[in-house]
This record gives C-alpha cells, sequence and structure tokens, in this order.
C-alpha cells in the first residue's frame, strides 16, 4: 500500500458510511442500493459511479479495512496474548476470550459485516488469510507444540486442535457479542467455564 492513494470525496464517504452501517444491521444481500443512496443522501447513480455495483462497494469496505485496519489491530491485539507466557494452557484460552471480547466490543460493525459475508464471499476469505491468517497460525501451532510438550495437550495435529479450540471460543463470542446480544446468557467467567470443561473433555490434558 502507498501514501499516494487518491482522497475520498465527501459523497464517497458518505456512501461507504451508510454502507456499513447497513450492511452491519441487514446484512449485505438484505440491503439495496437505494437504501445506501436515502441514507447517504445521494443518488442511488452516484453509488454506481463511484463503485460499479453493490459487491464493489462491499469490497470497497472490506479491503482497504482488512488491509489497514482489521489485519494490524487483529494482530497487534492477539500478540498481546501470544507473546505472553502462561503456565497453563486453561490460563492462555482465559487471556484468549477476554481479548477477543474486548476486540469485538470495539470494532463491532466492521467485524459483523466480516462475519456475516465472509463465508459467502471467497475474496474476502482469501484476503482475511493473506493478511491476517498465515503470521497468526504459525504463532498458534508453536503454542500448540508448547502445550503438547508440557503434556497439557493431547497428541494430535495442530491443525485439529487449532480448529477445535478456534471454534469454541468464536462460536461463542460471535453468538454472544454478534448474533444474539440480547440472549440470556450466564455470566461470562461462568460461560468461559463451561468452555474450558467442554475442551478438557476433548484436547486439553487435565492433570
Amino acid at each position: 500500500m502507498t501514501n499516494k492513494e487518491p482522497k475520498l470525496t465527501k459523497k464517497q464517504i458518505a456512501i461507504l458510511e451508510a454502507a456499513t452501517d447497513l450492511f452491519a444491521e441487514k446484512g449485505y444481500a438484505g440491503t439495496s442500493t437505494s437504501e445506501i443512496a436515502n441514507k447517504a443522501e445521494v443518488a442511488e447513480g452516484t453509488i454506481f459511479k463511484h463503485f460499479k455495483s453493490k459487491k464493489g462497494l462491499l469490497l470497497a469496505i472490506v479491503s482497504p479495512m482488512m488491509v489497514k485496519l482489521v489485519a494490524p489491530m487483529i494482530k497487534k491485539d492477539l500478540n498481546k496474548v501470544l507473546d505472553q507466557e502462561f503456565e497453563y494452557i486453561q490460563d492462555f484460552i482465559r487471556a484468549m476470550i477476554e481479548n477477543r471480547k474486548e476486540f469485538i466490543h470495539n470494532n463491532l460493525p466492521m467485524l459483523k459485516i466480516l462475519v456475516q459475508e465472509i463465508p459467502f464471499h471467497p475474496e474476502l476469505k482469501e484476503q482475511f488469510i493473506k493478511y491476517v491468517g498465515k503470521d497468526i497460525f504459525d504463532k498458534l501451532r508453536e503454542i500448540i507444540k508448547y502445550y503438547q510438550d508440557k503434556g497439557q495437550l493431547v497428541d494430535m495435529k495442530a491443525e485439529v486442535i487449532m480448529r477445535t479450540v478456534a471454534t469454541s471460543i468464536l462460536s461463542y463470542i460471535v453468538m454472544r457479542y454478534v448474533f444474539l446480544p440480547e440472549a440470556n446468557w450466564d455470566e461470562e467467567e461462568v460461560e468461559t467455564k463451561r468452555i474450558i470443561q467442554i475442551l478438557e473433555s476433548g484436547v486439553i490434558q487435565k492433570n
């Protein structure tokens, strides 16, 4: 990325902000370009003039966000946990849950769009893996090996353990803070303890 990127006009900024709010609230499929135009107070044709299509608008929101905002923030944020040395894998998992919860609170609209749209748009998935996934996955493999050597994780492929732990953590956080925040959830400490108990019956070796 260079510092010579063209500056956005006021209309482009208004369109991007309106689309971000509506995509986060109603989803990409549930949002029309006319709704975006109304919220941005521009003619619908202005959207197509600047972004060609609704898909182009989605990519204009997510692609720069992935490169400039989400990827660096996720890496920096996660490294606060990944660079620490916890004696027990349970403490590492607790820290990961708390870290992700704070990150989602601080970036909810953009993350709603990512969670909702990545499964349906291969371009977004590829960008996520390119800018976020590889570095983090490599570091997680090292951490898994560390806890396996300590006898705290089962002797299983790192990718399998990674998927199991990530699914448990992310499914809870996304459901609680993105999709069903109004549901009757237990206290966070209780929910975290439950996740660890489930993992102890699968990949964590209890001492």
